[in-house]
């Protein structure tokens, strides 16, 4: 794993801003756009991959980025199962819904990975680092 010194050097978190710019893109082109309550719920469910990552790195401690890793997890399983009602309500075609859902997934899995790097680390954070 790479040097990371800041949040958008996280894979994770540069994978869930473009999931943000496909679900914007879902709200421009399709008829999602018009459903304001599933729209506004999958706005912040895909926003929130992205903030919690960004934000459990600001807190500079590796047990509290692994709780906000976690929300983000949990985030990116929530969208999938907008999409699957999206694509139920014939507001997205198909292929769309795919190809959103494998990017959740990618991102499910790569923040899964992330948890678990800092599960066994013995770095607890730069908070705790020694001036």
């Amino acid at each position: 794993m790479g040097k990371i010194e800041k949040f958008e050097d996280i894979e994770s978190w540069q994978l869930s801003r473009i999931i943000c710019q496909k679900v914007e893109k879902l709200f421009i082109e399709t008829e999602l756009g018009k459903n304001y309550g599933l729209r506004n719920q999958m706005e912040r469910s895909s926003g929130s991959i992205m903030d919690n990552i960004a934000e459990g790195f600001g807190r500079g401690g590796n047990q509290e980025f692994h709780n906000f890793l976690s929300y983000s997890k949990g985030s990116a399983s929530e969208l999938r199962s907008q999409l699957y009602r999206a694509l139920d309500k014939n507001l997205i075609s198909t292929d769309q819904f795919e190809d959103l859902k494998i990017d959740c997934l990618k991102a499910e899995n790569k923040i899964g990975a992330f948890m678990h790097y800092l599960r066994k680390t013995d770095l607890k954070g730069i908070k705790f680092k020694k001036p």
